[in-house]
């Protein structure tokens, strides 16, 4: 396998998440021991914003191969869910339609080795170009979503269309039905995800290293 530029090595990593404290957390995380090169790009908010930046990402020659990951917060529509559960997608939807996960049995494994204390939810992650509450909240749900966020479906979609690549998209839960962000209780939930977000970079990096193995 070349790296994008022509030269053998592994293929880089590209990391996406919309908010400056989400690419702080991530970069608390550390890259070390990587397979290849690690980036953490910060795309800006909704899908938009995160169509374009992943876009122009992978445009760059050294990029060309990398696998895909979309994370940050997100909203958990599941009643039962808590700020800080964890979010592994098996497919990302919105209204132009799905993109498949790759390796998601493996992602959440790495995510429950990291993170041993937390609930690891997994299933289809919704998109959406606004905060999404109360009756919209269960109608998503009510459709089959787990949770619902503003990027990942856009930067997976965006990723796919680059090129063939492993893409994922992990979810750290910030608000839930019984814990929305306009209630009480709001900020404890946020240290909680922004603290789960600061743990989940060695697991992307060792479902990237895992992917890059021969098959036997």
């Amino acid at each position: 396998m070349t790296n994008g530029t022509g030269s053998p090595g592994p293929a880089p990593l590209l990391v996406a998440c919309a908010l400056g404290i989400e690419r702080l957390a991530l970069r608390g995380g550390g890259p070390g021991g990587a397979a290849g090169p690690v980036t953490v790009l910060r795309t800006g908010m909704g899908p938009q914003a995160a169509d374009h930046a992943v876009t122009q990402a992978l445009r760059d020659p050294a990029m060309r191969e990398a696998a895909v990951v979309a994370t940050g917060f997100c909203a958990g529509l599941a009643p039962g869910m808590h700020p800080g559960d964890l979010v592994v997608a098996d497919e990302t939807r919105d209204r132009t339609g799905s993109t498949e996960c790759s390796g998601v049995e493996l992602l959440a494994k790495e995510l429950a080795r990291a993170v041993p204390r937390r609930v690891i939810h997994t299933g289809p992650l919704v998109g959406s170009d606004h905060v999404v509450r109360g009756a919209e909240r269960a109608a998503l749900h009510a459709a089959g979503a787990l949770a619902v966020d503003m990027e990942s479906a856009a930067t997976l979609r965006s990723a796919v269309r680059a090129g063939p690549r492993p893409v994922a998209a992990v979810r750290v839960v910030v608000d839930a039905p019984e814990h929305e962000l306009v209630r009480i209780g709001t900020l404890r939930g946020g240290i909680s995800a922004f603290r789960v977000l600061r743990t989940v970079l060695p697991a992307f990096i060792e479902w990237h290293r895992s992917l890059l193995l021969p098959r036997r």
